[in-house]
């Protein structure tokens, strides 16, 4: 296990002065008096709270590095010499039409309504933080292109500074959130769609009467939480009347706005930004039922829940209450999550790892199935960047996990390629990038095709989105690469059988045979015993 320095971190400017530090506090073995910094002790005798947090708000996003002593690269991917699952009906596998190319990445979700997607992943929720806004056209864009679903995040409407409401405290006009919605619909094509995602202040303001009435959407998004933090969505405020108009609007603000000595402080410059945030929801299966009815009365065809990283409790409550609501697709974030804007030791040290919490799932999953309940379609969150990943998790949680949520993943591109732009508008292009060229047709691979595709409309078609839509290609033949190798020519021929551990303790938490033991049951002999576990 790497070492672990919980007193210093990149994420919140911070390091150790000392080459040699105490494995359990992060203290440097040797704390000099008159040390000039700067582990998060140093740091926080005069920032305090302002430690707590990754920066520079806006400008970066950060996930936790904490090494669990079991992950996804435990797994390996089975390989095979014959068969072809997936394949036209009546069709038999030869050279000729097992062709890598040809493996279907399509897939779908939704209970009686379906959502077609051509690549088994989406976005994560990119709601009010500042990242998300001033790139939203990449995002945006880049998702609708790809063909795969948007989630628009919380708060977005709460935080707009061009909020109106109404005598009832209800949305009136939100052009942030037009704006959002307006720029994916622009671009979709028929596979993927924009959900927007509500937590306690969303339903109060009346975020889905607002959606649904004034664009026509089709699904929304309940959220119990997350698996980069167990709190509500967070954001910082760099102005006193912001922060006052907030808290007016009922976020929590903190420090709080309104007591003089705190608006002192502004003034003096010692508090340089408040944190807006959000509250904590509180769940029973009564409850959950009746919003779900109340949202499909509003005319929604889909409703979707997004949780956290919480207890083995909360997870077997979002499964089972997801089954008896006929939740569309029911997204469990595992820890330790990466974001804009979440506290870091919470990153690092809270909740359930996307590892254990899917191997969770699958136990609470076959457990309803055993008494005749349905499933409801189920993606996972939580770490994941590449076509392996993809692979694993839905193996890992086959039949019943039908797609991958990925966060940072997915914005990286959109930041990328909007730099890019920037670049060359200055000609100041990176030796990495100008060597494959000094104009976006030679820079970006499939840029033509997209202008094949879109024609006249190329224009309106930021290079961030060209980011998304190539990392996006990438993903698909890789995956492509590997569900031929494993002779899965469709996502939904993927199985359990298909993994194999490496260690043994990935093993007994997972219930996927260890590699010395994994033999495929439809090729097993019957003298032998298959399985580790489960």
């Amino acid at each position: 296990m790497n070492l672990e320095r919980p007193n210093a971190n990149d994420a919140t400017g911070t390091f150790n002065r000392s080459k040699n530090v105490v494995p359990g506090s992060g203290i440097c073995s040797r704390c000099v008096d008159g040390c000039r910094g700067n582990c998060e002790i140093f740091k926080a005798t005069f920032r305090g709270r302002e430690v707590i947090y990754p920066g520079p708000f806006g400008d970066i996003t950060a996930g936790a590095d904490k090494n669990y002593p079991v992950d996804y690269s435990h797994f390996n991917i089975q390989g095979y010499a014959l068969g072809a699952k997936g394949l036209p009906e009546k069709a038999e596998g030869n050279p000729d039409n097992t062709k890598f190319p040809d493996v279907n990445t399509e897939t779908e979700y939704g209970w009686d309504s379906k959502v077609k997607m051509k690549l088994p992943i989406f976005t994560g929720a990119l709601g009010s933080t500042e990242i998300a806004r001033k790139n939203w056209e990449h995002f945006a864009v880049g998702a609708a292109i790809s063909g795969v679903t948007l989630v628009c995040g919380e708060n977005v409407c709460g935080i707009d500074p061009g909020l109106e409401l109404d005598k009832n405290g209800k949305i009136k006009s939100s052009p942030e959130m037009d704006r959002r919605i307006e720029v994916y619909k622009r671009f979709h094509n028929g596979y993927g769609e924009i959900l927007v995602q509500m937590n306690v202040e969303d339903t109060r303001l009346g975020v889905a009467e607002y959606v649904r009435k004034k664009h026509d959407l089709k699904t929304i998004e309940l959220k119990w939480g997350q698996g980069a933090k167990c709190i509500g969505g967070e954001i910082k405020v760099k102005s006193l009347e912001r922060a006052l108009e907030l808290r007016k609007r009922g976020y929590i603000v903190t420090p709080d706005p309104s007591i003089e000595a705190t608006q002192k402080a502004f003034k003096d410059g010692a508090i340089k930004e408040f944190e807006r945030h959000s509250r904590l929801g509180f769940v029973s299966e009564e409850s959950f039922l009746a919003e779900v009815k109340r949202l499909r009365d509003l005319g929604f065809k889909r409703i979707t829940l997004k949780t956290g990283a919480y207890s083995m409790r909360e997870l077997a409550m979002a499964i089972k209450y997801s089954s008896l609501a006929k939740i569309d697709l029911l997204t469990i974030d595992g820890a330790p999550g990466g974001t804009g804007m979440s506290p870091w030791r919470m990153m690092e040290e809270w909740g359930i790892p996307t590892f254990y919490l899917e191997a969770l799932t699958y136990e609470f999953c076959e457990k309803l199935a055993v008494q005749g309940m349905r499933i409801p379609d189920i993606a996972i969150a939580g770490g994941f960047s590449a076509e392996d990943h993809v692979f694993k998790v839905i193996a890992m949680g086959a039949p019943y996990v039908k797609a991958v949520c990925m966060g940072r993943a997915l914005m990286i591109p959109g930041m990328v390629g909007k730099n890019i732009a920037n670049w060359l508008k200055d000609g100041n292009l990176p030796a990495t990038i100008s060597e494959y060229g000094k104009t976006e047709k030679e820079i970006f691979v499939y840029y033509e095709e997209l202008l094949d595709r879109f024609g006249k409309d190329m224009k309106d078609i930021p290079l961030g989105a060209v980011g998304i839509y190539s990392f996006a290609q990438k993903i698909r033949v890789g995956l492509q690469q590997l569900m031929a190798g494993s002779r899965n020519f469709r996502l939904s021929t993927i199985s359990r059988q298909d993994l194999m551990t490496l260690t043994e303790e990935a093993a007994q938490v997972s219930g996927i045979p260890y590699v010395k033991v994994a033999v495929r049951n439809n090729f097993a002999p019957k003298r032998v015993r298959v399985g580790v576990g489960r």
